[in-house]
């Protein structure tokens, strides 16, 4: 399997169901129950995300609180990247409250607010697959034009997903992949 192929089964085996959960919460009837879901990590189901399933309720609840009482901050909020950096801002700070939450609470409130990422973030997991595929892993973002070309046809936050979904994969296999791709930038300009 190469990165086309990854891409491929992303596409066909993953997208629908990650795509299914940011609908949901572009679907909140206001802001303020995008937020209470999101920093919950509540889905349709009224179940925790899996991502969540470790973090302490006594630490979502403080994030969820003051996601809460700044809401009328996070409305004003330009892009993806303001987004991130005022939630990292307030959450960071509550104990066992970690990077991926973070990453997950902001793009789904992002949903809500139209502010999809137009950069690849990085946290745990994605840095493993990244780290695997030979990328500079040392920021807190990839831009685009760091990325596979193979992976470039996703949009920012699928290639995230990909990543950290494909990583162990990526692992036994990345080098020859990520090699092979370095041949192929070099041909396409």
């Amino acid at each position: 399997m190469n990165l086309n192929s990854i891409a491929l089964h992303y596409v066909h085996n993953v997208r629908h169901k990650a795509q299914d959960e940011l609908n949901w919460f572009k679907q909140q009837p206001n802001l303020g129950s995008a937020i209470e879901h999101a920093a919950l990590g509540i889905n349709k189901k009224g179940r925790k995300y899996r991502h969540q399933w470790r973090l302490k309720n006594t630490s979502i609840e403080a994030a969820r609180q003051i996601l809460i009482k700044n809401c009328d901050a996070i409305s004003k909020s330009k892009d993806f990247d303001d987004l991130f950096a005022l939630v990292e801002g307030l959450c960071k700070p509550i104990k066992g409250i970690g990077e991926l939450y973070i990453y997950d609470t902001s793009l789904r409130i992002a949903a809500r607010l139209h502010l999809m990422p137009r950069k690849v973030y990085l946290h745990a997991g994605t840095r493993a697959g990244g780290r695997a595929l030979g990328l500079d892993i040392n920021a807190k973002t990839l831009e685009l034009s760091k990325i596979p070309l193979a992976l470039r046809k996703l949009k920012p936050h699928e290639i995230e997903d990909v990543l950290c979904i494909y990583k162990d994969y990526f692992s036994k296999a990345g080098e020859k992949y990520a090699k092979d791709d370095l041949i192929k930038r070099s041909w396409c300009g």
